[in-house]
């Protein structure tokens, strides 16, 4: 059984569609961040960053893992699914989950923050932070010419890489940055919309209190 600790945030939907893909038993413990539980010695002690997502693997010694990027990996190599086994292939993945943890997330969540919800409209960190959001994109849609998934042989797998983009780029419109003109990507985001595993996962957990955690969640940098 592994405890999952998260809220209806992009890194929270990484984990809970990969474990459905897995098919993989948890228990979800969701957390309202608003009410800032994340920060408190309880939690902490799984994750002294005091960020979701985080894991508890009762069935590995109480094995706790924080970091949505390591908890991917270690899900990975736990199963044998969602990443090659050989070292071209496993590296091939990781620097698309890299690029993600590194690239997508951190811009696109300031993209999310000066957009939508900073108390005043500063034009020039608004369009810098979408610019370069876009940027990113363009390189996944790049990547994604005559492909189905982003790494993975000649036509691509469905791997970590896809899930760990995927939940980010799925809100693009959060950040105020279109995708209609990159039509690879677009299509990309369509196909993994269509699997069942993404379609619960990003229904888990559902927001508390009629959604503020799920506001919170938006306003928030989580990791």
């Amino acid at each position: 059984m592994i405890d999952l600790y998260t809220a209806a945030t992009p890194n929270g939907f990484k984990i809970s569609i990969m474990l459905e893909e897995l098919g993989l038993e948890y228990k979800v413990h969701a957390i309202d961040l608003s009410s800032n539980w994340q920060k408190s010695p309880d939690f902490t002690k799984i994750n002294p960053n005091g960020r979701i997502p985080a894991i508890v693997d009762r069935g590995a010694d109480d094995l706790t893992i924080f970091e949505s990027g390591a908890i991917m990996i270690y899900l990975a190599e736990k199963t044998g699914k969602l990443m090659p086994q050989d070292i071209r292939g496993r590296m091939d993945v990781l620097q698309w989950v890299m690029f993600q943890m590194g690239g997508v997330g951190p811009m696109q969540g300031q993209a999310h923050v000066f957009y939508r919800y900073f108390p005043e409209k500063i034009q020039p960190a608004i369009d810098r932070y979408q610019k370069e959001t876009k940027r990113l994109y363009t390189v996944l849609d790049t990547q994604l010419k005559g492909r189905d998934y982003l790494a993975g042989g000649e036509s691509g797998v469905y791997s970590i890489a896809d899930i760990a983009n995927w939940t980010w780029v799925r809100s693009h419109d959060w950040a105020g940055v279109e995708i209609d003109d990159l039509p690879d990507l677009s299509a990309w985001v369509a196909r993994i919309a269509e699997r069942p595993a993404a379609q619960k996962g990003i229904q888990i957990p559902p927001p508390l209190d009629g959604g503020k955690t799920a506001e919170a969640g938006r306003k928030m940098i989580v990791t």
